[in-house]
């Protein structure tokens, strides 16, 4: 492979810099025969923390060429490292191929019993959690997603989808696989059982109260708030309005305190992550909508793009910058995004294990 010389301003310090890729890696020594490929803003691969890959509105992509035009819709806008928060396709098969972005794999989500999407995760009663969740710890690649609550019928308002108790081994049953665990939670009762057993991460997060993210702060939990997604709320309750009156008004309490919420987790320092939420053709190749949006609710753009590249890949067990040997999974932009956040929705180019795929 022959030597290539990329140069500029290389993120998160902005030091201008000759990066040179050799055989799939960064070095800073000039290797004899590099070919200068390109200059511009340097910026480590961007990282979806809430994926779904292989995952549509019914359930399954059944097509692989689905699953593949998926993953090059992220690819081609500099997600290199997608942290898949559920899937009912396995999708290891993407692991092996060297164009594709690298997958951190969280199985299938672990739902109750008709609690949740239909086709989309496990769907299990509180005595047979614990399995399922070894299950799912043991076919992943080091998470379990945990669905916190959902609509209870009975109720007709949002609930915890399993008791305490369940919850707690379940998080202890995966942590003792050596799998970390994350959970979907909308509204505000899922969430304390879950940090007191010691939950990693929280999706969504739109019920958190004070106590909840001063336990978060401490305990060291993330938060991923998918932003664009929890804004669709008001359009989830239209249907049943009529039928699950307080549901409708807990959905739209939870959307109208989302921002508030969100700048109160950042600014107690609860560490955030950008996700798309992608699931369906329509919904990837988005990530840079999502870090727009994220903006948009008040955050700065350094504090973002950070959790979108160099702080999400540190988080997730990656290289955080681009230092001498690092994997050259790195992504080329003609402007500065700190100063022109529109700059991300078109690249110049992706690098990936040292190869330039888009």
């Amino acid at each position: 492979m022959t030597p290539l010389r990329f140069s500029g301003p290389v993120l998160p310090d902005g030091e201008p810099r000759e990066v040179y890729v050799v055989n799939g890696y960064i070095t800073y020594e000039r290797p004899a025969g590099a070919e200068t490929h390109a200059e511009g803003w340097i910026v480590p691969g961007l990282v979806d923390a809430h994926n779904h890959l292989g995952l549509e509105d019914g359930g399954a992509v059944e097509d692989p060429a689905e699953v593949e035009a998926q993953a090059v819709a992220d690819r081609d806008t500099g997600v290199l490292l997608t942290r898949d928060c559920g899937s009912p396709v396995d999708t290891r098969w993407t692991q092996a191929r060297e164009d594709l972005p690298r997958l951190i794999r969280c199985g299938r989500h672990v739902a109750r019993t008709k609690r949740y999407l239909r086709n989309y995760g496990v769907e299990v009663e509180p005595e047979d959690l614990d399995a399922t969740v070894a299950e799912q710890a043991d076919s992943g690649d080091g998470w379990v997603k945990l669905v916190g609550d959902w609509i209870s019928r009975e109720e007709g308002d949002l609930a915890p989808s399993f008791p305490a108790e369940a919850a707690a081994s379940a998080v202890a049953t995966a942590h003792a696989r050596g799998a970390k665990v994350t959970a979907h939670c909308f509204g505000s009762e899922s969430l304390s059982p879950l940090l007191d057993a010691g939950i990693d991460c929280i999706e969504h997060g739109t019920g958190l109260t004070e106590a909840h993210i001063e336990q978060m702060v401490s305990q060291g939990v993330a938060l991923v708030p998918t932003v664009q997604q929890t804004d669709k709320f008001t359009e989830y309750v239209e249907a049943g309005r009529e039928k699950f009156p307080d549901y409708a008004a807990t959905m739209e309490r939870l959307h109208r305190q989302r921002r508030d919420v969100l700048m109160a987790a950042h600014e107690a320092g609860v560490p955030l992550y950008v996700g798309s939420d992608g699931g369906g053709s329509a919904r990837h190749g988005c990530l840079h909508e999502e870090i727009r949006a994220m903006v948009d609710m008040g955050l700065t753009p350094e504090y973002v793009l950070g959790a979108a590249s160099w702080l999400g890949r540190a988080w997730l067990g990656w290289n955080a910058g681009l230092e001498e040997g690092d994997p050259a999974d790195f992504v080329v932009y003609p402007r500065n995004p700190l100063e022109d956040l529109s700059v991300l929705a078109d690249p110049s180019y992706v690098v990936l294990r040292g190869r330039v795929v888009a």
